[in-house]
């Protein structure tokens, strides 16, 4: 079975091969470690990387435009991006609109050149989408990373957009109309390029609770989201959306929005509350611990919790993947002990 169809087949319920295991590692993670080190690593584990050739040399990422140190990045939206570690996406301090005084002059940007953080050129985009289909892989694609809600924070500042939000100012309405209208005009780019799936990445949540209370995702994100995962599900593909934190609260409105694929966080959310909630009726790309466990733990720890992870939310229907985003500062032997739980785990219900 390839690795296409087993994806497929998990979020439909289609008694896939293996749980699809997926193993990011950041940029900022080749500076910090040895290097071959972390080679040896990838090297030893085909599951997770499979048709992995090591370099020779040194290995030398590329750095996304608001991931560069000492090298502030203004986005299209007119946002200033800063980062102190390369490889480390940037915080935005500089907000455009952090007073209402520009708002008549503020533009919506051009979509035939970017997604609104990057520029995009759409044709090479589309010869890379042909290429994917021809060699039998499997085309995610998605808008950038925050293309709503923090989209407006990152415009706003926050404590401003929140204290819109409760004035329901009639301004913050028409910039949410000028980000709607965007973001479905990128997604619509992306449909003409028949992806399997698409993703609609933001982070809602806080350590406890979400940035914005239920009532006013609601009233002003929910419509949004609702506007842009349309045409996606209209035309018969798959929407996924990862968000961090704490997301209980708004969980049941991203799955009525249209979520069918939701990549939230394990331990900040609860395994059982997962469990209870979704299994076996949505599919859970589980995003597996970065704060406690994998960075402080044991091996034996790890090793507990993955089987631990697998045990409650997987079935042989599918439903579960699995997934881990590597950031400096985890032990090595618990990056190793991590990556062998995941490939042990993988068949646990096949």
């Amino acid at each position: 079975m390839t690795h296409r169809e087993n994806v497929l087949r998990c979020i439909r319920f289609e008694k896939p091969e293996r749980i699809p295991m997926a193993f990011h590692i950041n940029a900022a993670c080749w500076h910090h470690y040895e290097q071959e080190a972390l080679k040896d690593l990838l090297a030893s584990h085909p599951l997770l990387f499979p048709g992995y050739e090591r370099p020779a040399g040194k290995v030398e990422p590329h750095y996304a435009l608001n991931a560069r140190a000492g090298q502030p990045y203004t986005d299209p939206w007119d946002c200033v991006w800063e980062t102190e570690d390369d490889g480390i996406i940037g915080a935005v301090h500089g907000h455009p609109l952090e007073s209402w005084d520009r708002f008549d002059r503020y533009q919506m940007p051009d979509p035939a050149v970017t997604d609104g953080t990057f520029p995009v050129d759409w044709t090479k985009t589309a010869a890379r989408v042909r290429q994917a289909k021809a060699t039998g892989e499997l085309v995610w694609a998605g808008l950038p990373h925050g293309h709503t809600f923090l989209r407006l924070q990152d415009i706003r500042g926050y404590e401003n957009l929140l204290v819109d939000m409760a004035d329901d100012d009639p301004r913050l309405r028409r910039l949410i109309a000028m980000v709607a209208e965007f973001n479905y005009q990128c997604v619509l780019r992306w449909l003409a390029l028949e992806p399997a799936v698409i993703d609609y990445a933001e982070d809602l949540g806080m350590q406890v609770g979400p940035m914005i209370s239920p009532a006013q995702f609601r009233r002003y994100i929910k419509p949004v989201y609702q506007k842009i995962m349309q045409p996606a599900r209209e035309r018969g593909c798959i929407v996924a959306m990862h968000s961090d934190g704490d997301i209980r609260s708004l969980a049941d409105d991203l799955v009525d929005a249209g979520v069918q694929v939701l990549n939230l966080q394990d331990l900040v959310n609860g395994l059982d509350w997962i469990a209870e909630k979704f299994a076996g009726r949505v599919c859970i790309n589980l995003d597996i611990d970065r704060q406690s466990i994998t960075r402080f733990g044991t091996p034996e720890q790890i090793d507990t919790l993955i089987r631990e992870e697998v045990a409650k939310l997987s079935s042989p229907q599918g439903g579960l993947m699995m997934i881990y985003g590597l950031y400096p500062g985890v032990p090595l032997q618990n990056i190793q002990a991590l990556m062998d739980a995941m490939e042990k785990y993988a068949a646990y219900h096949a």
